[in-house]
């Protein structure tokens, strides 16, 4: 019988033995694909769904305590929207909507890459309930790769909280995901999350384990501050277009796939034309 498969058998009827702590054996680490969700907080509930209402539990998540929630809401951007977007409760301090790079480029929006929780600074967006909608200076984020583990597992594995791994998942598609981030609590599951986009990259399904590597077994792991590669990322300066008319020969020209214009240039409707066609985004300067 496969390792994984046994290891997951194993997990599952030790949770089921009582409520005691899973455990995992050696560096196996449940991985958990994360869809697209939105957080809310009290205020951004009555203000989607009503005066005085509260979220209904549809199912149990895997971390203790959380659920998802019968209600879904919209969440829009410039170049579109995506509907029935599940809530997950119970509610939190601040709202946020986690998503995959893939339904940033729908929305046509550039979320930053975060940890979640953290929000400052982050992508504006629209959210749209049954009783109202919300236009949100920030919010919006792509979820950062994380692992969830209680300060027993933390022990076992030889790591810290805020600590960065690499973890490796066999399968058809082997991958490795570098820069995860270990977040230490008693309230927590051991769990890895990652999102849609990485699962599919390496043909992830529900039910997968990775291994956790140490020091040595891999090449660097060296710790990245997503603040400072979102401010790499978001150096636009070779994407400002400074002339007042747009023309198509203009964007025949330009080098990129983006070109960002100031406010009140005039964009003529062959450049528009032209740009659609060679796969170039205009957008105005914020």
């Amino acid at each position: 019988m496969n390792q994984q498969l046994i290891e997951q058998i194993v997990g599952e009827v030790m949770a089921q033995l009582g409520n005691v702590e899973q455990v995992f054996p050696n560096d196996s680490i449940p991985v958990a694909v994360s869809a697209r969700h939105v957080h809310l907080s009290p205020q951004h509930v009555e203000a989607l769904f009503g005066k005085g209402y509260e979220l209904t539990k549809r199912a149990d998540l895997s971390q203790p305590n959380q659920f998802a929630a019968n209600e879904t809401v919209v969440i829009a951007g410039p170049k579109g929207s995506i509907e029935r977007v599940r809530v997950l409760g119970p509610a939190r301090s601040l709202t946020q909507a986690e998503v995959s790079w893939t339904d940033a480029m729908k929305l046509g929006l550039k979320p930053p890459l975060r940890e979640s929780g953290d929000i400052e600074g982050s992508e504006a967006f629209t959210i749209i309930g049954p009783k109202g909608s919300l236009f949100l200076e920030e919010g919006l984020i792509i979820a950062q790769a994380h692992i969830h583990m209680t300060p027993n597992d933390a022990t076992r594995l030889d790591v810290q909280n805020g600590e960065f791994v690499t973890v490796e998942v066999d399968g058809i598609r082997p991958i490795a995901f570098r820069n995860v981030k270990i977040r230490v609590s008693e309230r927590y599951r051991l769990e890895m999350h990652i999102d849609t986009d990485e699962a599919n990259a390496g043909l992830i399904s529900k039910g997968a384990n990775g291994r956790l590597l140490k020091a040595g077994e891999s090449c660097s792991q060296a710790k990245v501050d997503t603040r400072k590669l979102e401010e790499k990322t978001n150096d636009h300066s070779n994407l400002y277009f400074q002339k007042k008319l747009l023309s198509m020969d203009d964007i025949k020209e330009w080098k990129a796939k983006e070109i960002i214009v100031e406010k009140g240039t005039i964009i003529t409707a062959l450049a528009r034309d032209t740009a659609r066609e060679l796969g170039i985004s205009i957008s105005f300067r914020k």
